[in-house]
């Protein structure tokens, strides 16, 4: 499984690097337009019914393409680096080590900056893995014309178990 990731995510820094090799124009109609990869760390609140809330710190990889000023899609990946338990829809003992959340986002910026996203996606783990709805909110804070700065909040909403707030702080790049 870590082999088909690494591959992936090798394939999607390839695919963006030769986009941004292409001649781009000022045409104002596909301003914003391109890819964008932002690395984020951040804690998660994990809560499930009759398990005490608990924070496990989480990094991000996010690769993402805009097709213009408003609208993009993303690849938002998640690894919730902690080993702990949670009850599941049956209401049984689950132990989670080290989950994987992978979601296929819509984005949508409006007001200068920030980013509404909302996406299936599924959480890999060996034991068990679960469906889930994610929604969040980001905001990108240009700190130079390609950099930004890059607060996060999403909550995933899990089809068959648990449920999570994650909070981040990433930097990314306009490619």
């Amino acid at each position: 499984m870590n082999k088909v990731f690494f591959n992936l995510m090798a394939a999607l820094l390839l695919g963006s690097a030769i986009g941004h090799s292409q001649h781009q124009t000022e045409d104002p109609s596909i301003q914003g337009r391109g890819f964008r990869a932002a690395g984020i760390i951040g804690h998660t609140l994990i809560y499930s019914k009759g398990i005490d809330h608990v924070f496990v710190p989480s990094w991000g990889l996010d690769f993402e393409y805009w097709f213009n000023h408003s609208w993009g899609l993303g690849l938002h990946n998640d690894i919730e680096v902690e080993t702990f338990i949670i009850r599941n829809a049956e209401g049984q003992f689950v132990e989670r080590e080290n989950p994987l959340v992978l979601t296929l986002d819509m984005l949508y910026q409006f007001g200068g900056g920030w980013v509404v996203t909302i996406g299936p996606g599924v959480e890999l783990e060996r034991a068990e893995s679960f469906y889930l709805v994610r929604l969040g909110l980001e905001y990108e804070k240009d700190i130079t014309n390609s950099l930004y700065l890059l607060p996060t909040i999403f909550l995933d909403q899990r089809l068959d178990g648990y449920n999570t707030w994650s909070f981040g702080l990433g930097i990314g790049k306009k490619l």
